[in-house]
């Protein structure tokens, strides 16, 4: 008997072929060994492929057979039985496709219900698992849409900070899709015999009959295809699946070649002869260029028109888009080519209909509905034929940047504000971007922070550097535009750019503080506010409680070595003041119990609320979360609130009477590395 581990072998099997995948049932055996834990099988498969050969529908195929409730509706008795897993608990599947190394880890932290607070507790809590009768069995597909901007190389750090520690815990079976370049990687440093690399571009795992079944079933009309000499009569519809199966061949591509070969004719069956070779393609690119020409199109403008979407970030691009970023690619006018194009386009894009959670409430009806391609696999073959990809990300750059209404973030459409950022770290322009902070506060933060962080630190300006700096603090809060602005108000402040601080405060009038200053001071135990009288009448001023010796500052007691030190600054301006801080009074309880503001203290938050005619009436008007937990706070009767933290003091001037009050995040805890709770 031959051990489904071993090199497959292509035979004339009577079963049944797996009706989502249609074949492959060499790959489907050693998945299905993998899955059984069969003596010798590898405890790590990686799998791989170039896209559009078929490695995320094989996978997708297999895990309907690993659903315990899915398995239920296919007859699993017509299958080879050595391609069927045997009926156990579904394993974690953690989807990875426009997340980071970080968000798929806390995924399966979820998944798994492990007590831990940092990734780091993540691996050694999965490996104790088994010893409490729970197996660790991990799915993760699609490792190359890793990430939310494609540039930023997100794919090679799910492989190094999550794969790679996976596949090194002994007691997790670990079967991954992943990139070839990442393949050898991934599977390096194990075990003799304890991964496997199945690539499905490779001979041994070559699928012919598969291809042919594809095509086949492509072609009949009773799975929608048009009725048609070549579709309708069986023996001429398997000539036909045949010979495109035959020129796609079983390396890079194959499938998706297939399936864009197929819809190309069935689109346009117009001067189709099945009998001449010469119109049946080899690979995608093949598709795009022969589909041109029995359209009587060039193959060129085909390839423009499909280029935005090639380039595009995320999901795809809304339609107005399409014709200007072409023009841009393209370095020509394209609207008469995209008006009459559309339908030539048709068989390689689709609609993307965005509803429901997916969308925010202030998005146009324009932008609802995007474009994407068919396939990754399309946007590979379009890209190879652009001589200067960065050119072409640089041209549109420039073109998102003319589509910004006065030049104004607050009012650009969601695509030009949230992904201008991926275009513009393609086209080595991004440090060029990162000097507006309002589109540091409009843009989506966590598409804006990937697009910072790829790039080397040496490279960032000293506004992109503080934004670096607050970024966590904004993806982490999930807070609306205007409140990372006010973080990011206080944060150039902070750094000691008051200049950047004053274009938010002009920009956006609606803030819900203005810092006031900040001094970096370490060891501060608390503050108060309180006033200093004075000839001129009392000085508002904030007192701050720091160790001995810290620069300005003054013993309480000046005749008692052992008194506390305290560092004095003007509230208004935060000038240091050297005064005797006995003489320094603080608000009475009557004047804070009159005060218009109150406050309320967590961790790592400060919430301010307007006080109401009665106990309860009380309005949060904002709130104020730090990266690092806050070690003093206090409030003027007028309404300056004074913080501290182990980095230092700051003081802001809260603003409740604004028209808007933004929404206020929940806290989070200000742990390094901590778990998302939102």
């Amino acid at each position: 008997m031959t051990s489904p581990t071993q090199a497959p072998v292509q035979a004339k099997a009577a079963h049944e072929p797996h009706p989502y995948i249609g074949g492959r049932n060499a790959a489907l055996r050693a998945l299905a060994a993998w899955r059984m834990e069969w003596p010798g099988a590898p405890r790590v498969i990686v799998l791989t492929g170039s896209p559009g050969t078929g490695c995320s529908r094989l996978l997708t195929g297999f895990l309907m057979l690993c659903d315990p409730e899915y398995r239920k509706g296919l007859e699993l008795d017509a299958f080879d039985p050595a391609t069927v897993p045997p009926d156990l608990p579904a394993p974690a599947v953690p989807s990875v496709a426009g997340l980071t190394a970080a968000q798929t880890l806390w995924l399966l932290a979820d998944h798994f219900e492990l007590s831990a607070t940092r990734t780091a507790d993540i691996f050694p809590e999965l490996g104790q698992l088994p010893a409490s009768g729970r197996p660790v069995t991990i799915v993760v597909p699609d490792v190359d849409r890793a990430g939310p901007v494609r540039g930023a190389g997100e794919p090679a750090r799910v492989v190094r900070d999550v794969l790679k520690p996976l596949a090194a815990v002994e007691s997790v079976r670990l079967l991954a899709d992943v990139p070839r370049e990442f393949a050898d990687e991934l599977a390096e440093g194990l075990p003799s015999g304890a991964a496997r690399i199945i690539d499905l571009d490779a001979p041994e795992w070559a699928d012919p009959e598969g291809l042919v079944l594809q095509a086949d079933a492509l072609l009949n009309p009773q799975f929608g295809a048009p009725d048609l000499p070549f579709t309708t009569d069986p023996a001429a519809r398997r000539e036909l699946a045949e010979a495109i199966a035959r020129h796609a061949g079983d390396g890079a591509g194959s499938r998706l070649t297939v399936h864009l070969a197929v819809q190309s004719i069935l689109t346009h069956p117009e001067g189709f002869d099945p009998a001449d070779a010469g119109q049946l393609p080899g690979s995608v690119g093949e598709v795009l260029d022969l589909h041109a020409q029995r359209l009587d199109a060039h193959p060129r403008t085909l390839r423009q028109i499909l280029a935005p979407l090639a380039l595009a970030e995320g999901e795809g691009l809304p339609v107005h888009l399409l014709t200007p970023l072409a023009s841009a690619v393209a370095e020509r006018d394209m609207s008469e080519d995209m008006a009459r194009g559309l339908l030539l386009a048709a068989p390689f894009i689709r609609p993307v209909e965005r509803a429901g959670e997916d969308i925010p409430e202030d998005i146009p009806e324009g932008e609802r509905t995007l474009v994407a391609l068919q396939h990754p696999g399309i946007g590979e073959a379009v890209r190879a034929g652009i001589p200067d990809v960065p050119g072409a990300q640089a041209r549109i750059a420039m073109e998102l940047l003319e589509a910004v209404p006065d030049q104004d973030w607050a009012k650009a459409g969601e695509y030009v504000r949230d992904r201008i950022a991926g275009h513009t770290l393609e086209a080595g322009l991004l440090p060029r971007l990162l000097t507006d902070p309002n589109l540091f506060a409009q843009a989506d933060p966590v598409l804006l922070r990937a697009a910072v962080e790829a790039l080397p630190y040496e490279e960032l300006d000293a506004p992109a550097r503080t934004y670096l700096r607050t970024a966590p603090l904004l993806t982490r809060t999930q807070a609306p535009a205007m409140l990372r602005a006010a973080f990011l108000e206080t944060a150039f402040v902070e750094d000691g750019l008051p200049e950047y601080a004053a274009v938010l405060r002009s920009a956006l009038p609606g803030l819900p503080w203005h810092t006031l200053w900040s001094v970096p001071v370490g060891g501060v135990e608390g503050v108060t506010v309180g006033r200093l009288p004075g000839e001129q009448g009392p000085l508002a001023v904030a007192v701050s409680v720091v160790p001995q010796g810290t620069p300005g500052a003054h013993l309480l007691q000046a005749d008692d070595p052992g008194s506390p030190a305290v560092l004095v600054h003007d509230l208004t301006t935060g000038a240091v003041i050297a005064a005797d801080p006995t003489r320094i009074q603080r608000p009475s309880d009557d004047e804070r119990a009159a005060a218009p503001l109150g406050f309320s203290r967590g961790a790592d938050y400060v919430r301010v609320w307007h006080r109401g005619e009665q106990q309860g009436d009380e309005k949060i008007v904002t709130a104020l979360v730090s990266a690092t937990p806050f070690t003093g706070t206090d409030m003027s009767p007028d309404g300056i609130l004074l913080v501290a933290t182990e980095n230092g003091v700051k003081a802001l001037r809260i603003r409740p009477s604004q028209p808007d009050t933004p929404d206020v995040p929940a806290p989070r805890a200000a742990e390094p590395d901590a778990r998302p709770t939102a």
